[in-house]
């Protein structure tokens, strides 16, 4: 069985210990809950996935930085998250967090694009960045769906901080727009790190086959 790096070590502890941390007198406990749902499920996905595919370094990463801006926003909601440093230099009046997590679901699409390619979805890293992106922005828009929902069901304080509008009428599509913009920046790091490794798609291929057969 392939052993995690130290770094990924790393990187689950740090999770572990922010999730700790954010439970401790949060804003609203009904809030963190549903938020920390989709952060340890992902972390859930990604263990249970490991065998059979490892993501690089640089996905992880960015799995891990979505995870903590997640974990942040669970405790304070996403609009109330301490942003004083930036709102009042900058004059802004909307508590800018909301976005900058949208930004970084966007860097999803680096591990997905990895996936596409490594797993030879598709027989280009261009197309593997330009389905991830898609995805990404398909999963942007689920995501709102989602949202909405909750605070339609939920009625409540609650529900009105979970979707985190702070009362703009467009803030779905400007989540959506954010999440796309992450999304580009992040394939665009995937296709300048992979531009010289014409064989790694194969080369992982067969690691994982390897990995297939030493695990039976």
């Amino acid at each position: 069985m392939t052993k995690p790096s130290s770094y990924e070590l790393v990187l689950l502890v740090v999770v572990g210990g922010a999730s700790v941390l954010s439970g401790v007198a949060p804003a609203s406990r009904a809030v963190w809950f549903t938020e920390m749902f989709w952060a340890w499920g992902l972390v859930a996905i990604l263990l249970l996935a490991y065998r059979r595919f490892r993501f690089s370094t640089a996905a992880y990463s960015c799995f891990f930085v979505w995870s903590i801006l997640q974990i942040i926003g669970a405790h304070w909601t996403f609009e109330h998250v301490p942003m004083e440093w930036l709102t009042t230099p900058l004059g802004l009046e909307r508590n800018p967090f909301d976005r900058i997590a949208h930004f970084a679901v966007g860097w999803f699409a680096f591990p997905l694009s990895e996936l596409y390619w490594r797993k030879g979805y598709v027989r280009s890293k261009i197309l593997a960045a330009f389905f991830a992106v898609m995805t990404t922005v398909a999963m942007a828009g689920l995501w709102e769906i989602v949202e909405w929902l909750y605070a339609v069901i939920d009625g409540g304080e609650a529900g009105a901080a979970f979707l985190g509008s702070q009362g703009d009428e467009w803030d779905a599509q400007k989540d959506i727009l954010c999440d796309t913009f992450g999304a580009v920046c992040s394939v665009s790091l995937f296709l300048l790190f992979n531009r010289n490794s014409r064989s790694a798609a194969k080369e992982s291929r067969n690691d994982n086959e390897k990995r297939k057969v030493s695990d039976l």
